[in-house]
């Protein structure tokens, strides 16, 4: 062993410490199935906002996003763009609301749960087909992150790629099995500004490598000039608008998130989300353009090399290990370990909580105790990371475009029955459960056929809006307790 892989075994080993200590600690504070899932509600807005964004920019923002920028330029801003309007209107318009409603719809511990709860649903069927979907959307969207963890060990220690993504599961999985949601938002809360502090650091150290920032635009001018484009080159005026429309569509998916929303949902005060807003949209901002000036400064940084295909998405890990001490250097890798392990161990808890709340309690065994649905939540946590090992096992895979299929699914099935349920009282819940099942189908269908190039978001959100606007007026007005929740929720907004 070389005594810079020791540097960077010891800055990894510290950090992974830490995180273990984290889990171990929670693990004998989790005793119900509430503090397990969504923290007892008692989260502060600064863990609220940086486990929030933690969760949201996984392994993506430091490899996804800077691969994206490394090949197109700056024309990928218009995701950033879209990203960065979405965080605003969800923190905006949707997190207070979502706190309120879900406290008054039988304090609901899930996602699915408050859609069954808020339309008094006794037949299960809203968070049965909510989990169902919850399922199949991260298992593709955590498969995604396990890939970046085995391209991150892979890329820097030279380990099998498939050695890695064991390495990278067996982690994550480790701390949510054992710590549940305050685990998952402590561990998020300190990644999250690893995170932020480490996208800053590399481009900031690049420009000043290269002469300074002046210097360094003078040379993108020259050696990637077309990377300079807002609008990159598109063929026609159609290409160009529907990738427009595709880059700021991104934004749409924010409002359907599961593993998002739900820290809006634990926050111990609805009035603390101004402070948590202020703090999110900080982080978002600032790392989102660092995230774009990695692959921009990296383009020319590297030349004469040149990455191509997949290998573009590990730029941020190649530039660090070129500016940095290797001890540095572990530590800002450790951000994307970081970034991976914080998504994934959200997403982990996400749809064990659906399974186990909101289908083996609801449908299997009505009357079990918290013990035992901890347990099916654990259990779950194992079996869907082993899928999900499986469907990454492809070293080829782009981690972006796993990120973006996901992402779609949830903003489609979930974005407009979340916006909905907030503010619209006449929604039903046959209304709700035609929006979730449209949106769904729409992207696993518009996903396989491409159609017109335009991100499958932007038809699911439409067509499952539609879909249950039309079905709830169809419908008869929502029960009169139904009505009751919804203005007393309305009330808590209003004080």
């Amino acid at each position: 062993m070389t005594q810079d892989n020791l540097m960077i075994i010891i800055a990894f080993a510290l950090y992974l410490g830490l995180m273990m200590y984290i889990g171990v600690y929670y693990y004998r504070k989790s005793n119900s199935i509430g503090d397990y899932i969504l923290g007892g509600r008692q989260l502060g807005p600064w863990i609220t906002a940086l486990s929030a964004e933690a969760s949201d920019m996984s392994g993506w923002m430091l490899m996804g996003v800077p691969g994206l920028a490394y090949t197109t330029g700056i024309s990928g801003v218009w995701i950033a763009v879209g990203l960065t309007l979405g965080t605003w209107a969800n923190w905006k318009f949707v997190s207070r609301r979502l706190r309120n409603h879900t406290e008054v719809a039988s304090d609901s511990l899930t996602l699915p749960d408050y859609l069954k709860n808020r339309f008094h649903d006794q037949s299960h069927s809203v968070a049965v087909i909510s989990a169902l979907f919850i399922l199949i959307f991260f298992l593709i969207y955590t498969s995604s992150g396990f890939v970046a963890g085995g391209k991150l060990f892979n890329t820097i220690f030279g380990l099998d790629y498939t050695v890695s993504l064991f390495i990278t599961a067996g982690i994550v999985v480790f701390y949510t099995f054992l710590g549940g949601f305050l685990a998952v938002s402590w561990t998020d809360c300190i990644q999250g500004a690893l995170m932020f502090f480490a996208i800053l650091a590399v481009p900031i150290t690049a420009a000043m490598y290269m002469g300074g920032p002046i210097e360094t635009f003078q040379l993108i001018q020259h050696e990637f000039p077309q990377g300079l484009s807002l609008f990159g080159n598109p063929s026609d005026w159609f290409t160009w608008a529907i990738g427009l429309i595709s880059s700021l569509g991104w934004g749409l998916g924010y409002f359907g998130q599961p593993h998002i929303l739900v820290r809006f949902m634990a926050i111990s005060d609805a009035k603390e989300l101004k402070k948590s807003t202020n703090i999110a949209m900080v982080w978002v901002i600032l790392s989102l353009m660092a995230a774009i000036a990695v692959g921009l400064i990296g383009h020319v940084y590297m030349l004469p090399d040149k990455l191509v295909g997949t290998d573009a998405e590990t730029i941020f890990l190649i530039m660090t290990e070129r500016l940095f001490t290797p001890f540095v250097a572990g530590l800002i890798w450790s951000a994307v370990l970081a970034a991976i392990m914080s998504t994934a161990s959200a997403q982990l808890l996400v749809t064990a909580s659906a399974i186990s709340n909101d289908f083996y309690a609801n449908i299997i065994h009505p009357k079990a105790s918290d013990k035992e649905l901890v347990l099916v939540s654990r259990i779950v946590v194992l079996l869907v990371a082993l899928i999900a090992i499986y469907m990454a096992m492809d070293p080829d895979s782009y981690i972006l475009t796993m990120v973006a299929y996901a992402w779609a699914g949830f903003g489609a099935a979930f974005g407009p029955a979340i916006l909905f349920s907030l503010f619209w009282k006449r929604m039903t819940r046959h209304g709700c459960i035609a929006g979730i099942v449209v949106g769904g189908l729409t992207v696993l269908i518009w996903k396989q056929f491409g159609f017109f190039g335009l991100y499958e978001i932007v038809p699911g959100f439409i067509f499952s809006s539609i879909a249950i606007y039309i079905v709830s007026l169809m419908g008869k007005l929502p029960p009169r307790p139904v009505l009751k929740d919804y203005r007393e929720a309305e009330k808590m907004h209003i004080l």
